[in-house]
């Protein structure tokens, strides 16, 4: 079998407070008809990820499909200027597509090529479920909301602004974080993503106030990039610490690791070498007594790949869905992702055990976009 193709395919992603940006799918072809589905989408850069791709396929045509490891060392270690957050998306997507390509090929689901199932169904938690909130009693509806269509773990993002922030928005954050606990009640699960736009002492201030609140974990509290702060900021806490999701690979997360105080990392299967990579990274973590929550604010086959790493890792935390994605994951997805009460399962059927549906793609042209303009980040600075 010999890879002969690699076509790629874009689709508006469904708007996240923000104007819309773009999920980008690939799908590697062979000789013998069988093909496989990945996914590398990279937020408000899928132009520079086209071309990655497309110099990445020449060296693909005609290699042995089968040789994931070896195409995968092979796209990280025999180019020059390598890593970042382009080259290891587009390592991500031909990772995925080749897993998918193989279970297939085999007629066996993925997380059984990566040594079988450790658990039935993996926890999920919802974000996304808060769209069109901004006042706490909004908050507090939507959450009640999404508790009772059957997702008893939440995560939102209640500090908004600049990155020095202030008392006042501090205030004003944890009110919506007493709103939404008040609401659920005491037996639901609330994670607090304050995506780095508290100062180091802001942010310590924020997890103090938050302990009445029994929040589950907090995630990125101050900048990604300073794994010593991030470490030190974790062990001066009563909260769990989470990180990650701008991390690439195993070398970028062995600081962090070394600081032996956070609790959650969270690579991105799009973003960090897809399967192969990600497998490492966990392995990584769990000598260490880390868990592992794959970040996923992509599109369909990153959530389907990511619960078949679920399935097959021991240390997996849970999987987070934006459950204001899912419609168009139903509109483009041949078959669904079972998610029920809580927990959600891959797709029954070898590799992925669904696929892109190309028609379905074009009801949902590529959007157009300017770089920082239209990103959701205008206030961060």
């Amino acid at each position: 079998m010999k890879i002969t193709e690699i076509k790629t395919f874009r689709m508006s992603a469904t708007p996240h407070k923000s104007d819309t940006n773009n999920w980008l799918f690939i799908k590697i072809y062979t000789d013998t008809g069988i093909y496989g589905v990945g996914e590398g989408s990279l937020q408000y850069k899928d132009l520079g990820l086209m071309a990655e791709i497309e110099d990445f396929s020449k060296f693909l045509i005609g290699k042995d499909p089968f040789a994931i490891e070896y195409i995968w060392t092979s796209l990280y270690r025999r180019v020059t200027w390598t890593g970042g957050a382009l080259t290891m998306s587009a390592i991500s997507a031909i990772d995925l597509a080749l897993w998918d390509l193989k279970g297939k090929a085999l007629g066996v689901p993925v997380f059984e090529l990566l040594g079988g199932k450790v658990r039935d169904a993996i926890p999920v938690y919802a974000n996304g479920w808060f769209e069109d909130a901004v006042t706490p009693d909004e908050h507090a509806e939507a959450a009640i909301k999404t508790v009772e269509s059957g997702f008893p773990c939440l995560k939102f993002y209640p500090f908004k602004g600049q990155y020095v922030t202030t008392p006042e928005r501090i205030k004003t954050g944890v009110e919506l974080v007493a709103a939404v606990r008040e609401a659920v009640g005491p037996d639901v699960q609330i994670g607090i993503d304050v995506r780095a736009r508290l100062d180091f002492w802001s942010a310590l201030q924020v997890a103090e106030e938050l302990i009445p609140y029994k929040v589950s974990w907090i995630e990125e509290p101050i900048q990604f990039d300073n794994p010593k702060l991030m470490g030190e900021f974790a062990r001066k806490v009563r909260i769990p610490v989470s990180t990650g999701e701008q991390l690439y690979n195993r070398w970028d997360f062995q600081p962090l690791l070394d600081e032996k105080s956070i609790s959650i990392i969270q690579p991105d299967i799009c973003h960090a070498g897809g399967i192969s990579e990600l497998r490492k990274i966990a392995s990584a973590a769990e000598t260490q007594y880390v868990n592992v929550a794959p970040h996923n604010s992509n599109g369909p086959i990153s959530t389907a790949a990511s619960l078949h790493l679920d399935m097959n890792i021991p240390n997996c935390f849970k999987q987070e869905i934006f459950v204001s994605f899912l419609d168009r994951y139903e509109a483009v997805l041949t078959n669904q992702i079972p998610i029920h009460d809580g927990f959600a399962t891959p797709p029954v059927g070898p590799g992925w055990g669904t696929d892109i549906d190309e028609e379905a793609l074009k009801e949902f042209p590529p959007s157009e976009y300017t770089p920082v303009d239209s990103e959701p980040y205008t206030e961060f600075f």
